[in-house]
Parts: structure tokens; sequence; C-alpha cells
């Protein structure tokens, strides 16, 4: 189906007057008019002018690409090296942080040996203690049930004392009416 040189300027995305110089140069028998005087593109000056305008087209984004491969490709190796920088920079950021991590484990794990064997020396301290309490607490018990045995012994002395002490007054203190007066001997 024909087509005016308006439609296939619009589906070639060029301008009107680019397909208007392509259909002029046309040959005549190319070339067509509707009842109204109006230029139509038959399929076949439709074919002629699509190669004609998408050469140059094809031609130019070639060139347009190349150029553009180039400056993105220039921006590309640019990038990469900034990251390449930024990735070694987090590297040896990283490797410090290690490092740092590293020589704080190390010193907490110091400071715990430290802690246990501080703790070790403790409870041997309590147990040496313990057992010198428990020896003097056996010495004090023993001691004092020596006390509590010669305390006996001398509570037992001094009845016995007293019982011989009673003996001798209810001995010698009868009077003549048979009346006993208790009276303690001075010795």
């Amino acid at each position: 189906m024909p087509k005016t040189i308006r439609e296939l300027a619009d589906e070639l995305k060029v301008s009107k007057q680019t397909i208007q110089y392509h259909y002029q140069r046309l040959p005549t028998k190319n070339r067509q008019k509707d009842s109204q005087g109006t230029n139509m593109i038959s399929l076949t000056a439709e074919r002629i002018i699509r190669d004609k305008v998408a050469k140059p087209l094809v031609a130019n984004t070639q060139q347009t690409g190349s150029k553009k491969v180039t400056k993105t490709s220039k921006e590309n190796n640019e990038l990469i090296a900034t990251l390449r920088r930024e990735i070694e920079d987090l590297k040896s950021q990283r490797d410090k942080q290690l490092a740092t991590k590293d020589r704080q484990i190390d010193h907490l794990t110091k400071l715990v040996d430290q802690q246990q064997q501080l703790q070790l020396a403790t409870v041997a301290d309590n147990r040496r203690l313990k057992d010198h309490v428990q020896k003097l607490s056996g010495q004090l018990t023993q001691k004092t049930n020596d006390n509590l045995s010669t305390g006996n012994d001398l509570f037992n002395i001094q009845d016995k004392k007293s019982k011989i002490a009673k003996q001798k007054i209810v001995k010698s203190g009868s009077n003549k009416d048979g009346i006993h007066t208790n009276r303690a001997i001075k010795r």
C-alpha cells in the first residue's frame, strides 16, 4: 500500500525533507501521485528510499558507536582503576583492623591467664588457711578438753578438800553437852 512522504518520514524517524530529497532522485517510473496531486511512495520506491536512508544511519551509528565505545572504554578503565585502588585501601584497612583485633585478643588472653593463676593461688591459700584453722581448732579443742579435765580434777580436789575439812570439823567439834559446833580448823 502506498505511503505519503510524511508517513515514511515518521516511520524511519527522519525529516520530511530527507524523504523528499530521495524521492525526487528516484526514476520517474517509481514516482506516483494520487488524484489530489500528493506524492505517493510505492513499495518499490519505499525499499529504495529505506536503503538510502538506512545506510547513512548505520554508518553514523557505527562512527558514533565507535566513539562511544572508545569513550566508554576509557571511562570504564578509569572506573576499574578507581575501584581497584578502593579495594586495596579497604584490604589495607581490614588488615590493620585484624592486626589490632589480634593484639587485643592476645592481651585479653594474657589477662585471662593471669586471672586464672591468681584464682588458683587464692584457692591454694584458702586451703592452707583452712587446714591451719582446722589444726588450730583441733589444738584448741584438745586444750579445752584438757582444761576441762584439769578443771574437773581441780573441782574434784577442792570437793575432796571440802569433805575432809567437814570431817575434821565434825570430829573436833563436840562440846561437853554433846552439841556439835562447827569450827574451822586453821592450818
